[in-house]
């Protein structure tokens, strides 16, 4: 199964008064971090979108788990790997380290998603491409 792995330092703009990540930075994270790993995989969503009409892979549910708070100046780690696939959708999980323990544990689900081919402001969604699964199935 494909795993990407991304660290980072947590910055002054990703914390709360009290001085700890104020945790919607932490969906941020995720979020980047799937956008990240797809490019790392060889699927660049910017790259998918031209000419296609392919838009992304918008989250449709999301929650986390909060086991340790971490701070300005903290390195952590994000692992984040595909734990699912359907027709059209896939769950993803996120751990996010500090150090050797789990910090927060996000999960998602997205769909894959292209413009309505009769009215551009509206999304549709389209079977994930098996070239992509293949992908995400290998080491």
């Amino acid at each position: 199964m494909f795993v990407f792995h991304q660290k980072l330092i947590v910055e002054w703009g990703d914390c709360d008064p009290a001085g700890i990540v104020f945790y919607p930075r932490y969906f941020a994270m995720f979020d980047t971090s799937t956008a990240l790993m797809f490019a790392a995989a060889g699927f660049s969503q910017q790259e998918m979108q031209r000419g296609t009409g392919f838009v992304g892979w918008p989250m449709v549910d999301t929650r986390a788990k909060f086991y340790i708070p971490s701070a300005y100046g903290d390195e952590v780690e994000i692992e984040s790997r595909v734990t699912a696939w359907r027709r059209s959708s896939f769950d993803l999980e996120h751990h996010i380290r500090r150090g050797t323990e789990i910090a927060v544990e996000g999960f998602e689900t997205r769909v894959w998603t292209y413009r309505h081919e009769h009215d551009p402001k509206r999304l549709k969604s389209q079977p994930v491409p098996a070239e992509v699964i293949a992908r995400f199935s290998q080491p």
